[in-house]
């Protein structure tokens, strides 16, 4: 507290939107329970429907209320006027839901195929742990050197490289043969994507949004992996149900979490487009999102040069 310099609130007079607060959080909230107690109670029970009609009720409420009565809304909704962050947040949801799929199905299928124990599954995550904690420096380390969208690109590929060695993988394997290459690439995805997320968010929004859509980013890390695993025990239940056999299922999941993590890739190559940031904080000049800043300093540039030459 003595040492760390003093600053100045971006919004001296704001408030707290509960109302937002409850629909929007309760309506994920919601939402989550039906997709993750549908595979063990059935899509059929009619308890599942109904927290899955009414939490789709309460995000449509939430939208209405942020739109048209908040006076302070918790996530104002001027944040998804970009392009770029509308592209973004489907991007990080599909990577972390793929994300949460394979982290599941590797140690489900390391404890369940291949009867590790649990003290077997943590030594061999240790990997993962060395690998993230690489991924974190190197991620920073590129944000000044490429652009943010082709660091989410790598994270996007790593995912895909991982989750498709476990899918391609046979029931009984040698934990080194696809297991440990998958552990490793596997490590250097969240926290690529993480990073680079953070950085387009923050440039693709005014200063005052900045914190909104930051904290967007961080929900959908841990929301993300926490869907995942609903929409994969379905997958499962539904092919166990058909084939009997677990395997099978584990694989149909795996496919699934590789095909989310390529549309993100897609998705992101097409819409996202960020220069590399090599500055260091915000000036006043700031308050426009990067893209467009730096998009008019070029179209300036370009008249100056057709200028010049004629």
């Amino acid at each position: 507290m003595l040492v760390l310099p003093s600053e100045e609130r971006a919004d001296q007079e704001g408030g707290i939107d509960l109302v937002g607060i409850l629909l929007g959080v309760g309506g994920l909230i919601l939402f989550n329970v039906a997709w993750n107690q549908a595979p063990a109670h059935g899509w059929q029970t009619p308890y599942v429907i109904a927290i899955l009609v009414v939490s789709v009720l309460l995000i449509a409420m939430f939208f209405v209320w942020e739109s048209k009565f908040a006076k302070e809304p918790i996530m104002p909704l001027s944040i998804f006027n970009t392009p770029s962050f509308r592209a973004l947040i489907v991007v990080v949801l599909f990577i972390y839901m793929s994300v949460g799929i394979t982290l599941w199905e590797m140690v489900a299928w390391q404890q369940f195929i291949r009867h590790w124990s649990v003290l077997h599954i943590a030594i061999g995550w240790i990997p993962y742990g060395v690998g993230a904690s690489f991924a974190v420096l190197v991620a920073a380390w590129l944000i000044p050197r490429l652009d943010a969208q082709y660091i989410l690109a790598l994270g996007c590929v790593t995912s895909i490289g991982a989750t498709i060695l476990l899918a391609t993988m046979p029931a009984q394997q040698t934990y080194w043969a696809q297991v440990f290459p998958a552990t490793v690439l596997g490590s250097l995805c969240p926290d690529f994507v993480y990073v680079a997320a953070q950085v387009i968010a923050s440039n693709s929004v005014g200063k005052r949004e900045q914190g909104v859509a930051s904290s967007l980013i961080g929900t959908l890390n841990l929301y993300g992996n926490s869907l995942g695993l609903g929409f994969a025990g379905t997958i499962e239940a539904q092919i166990v149900k058909r084939t009997g056999s677990q395997v099978t299922s584990y694989r149909s999941a795996l496919w699934f979490g590789a095909a989310l993590s390529v549309i993100a890739l897609i998705l992101d190559l097409v819409w996202l487009r960020m220069p590399k940031d090599d500055r260091e904080g915000w000036t006043e000049e700031s308050e426009e999102n990067v893209f467009e800043l730096r998009a008019g300093q070029d179209m300036v540039e370009s008249s100056v040069q057709g200028t010049s030459k004629t």
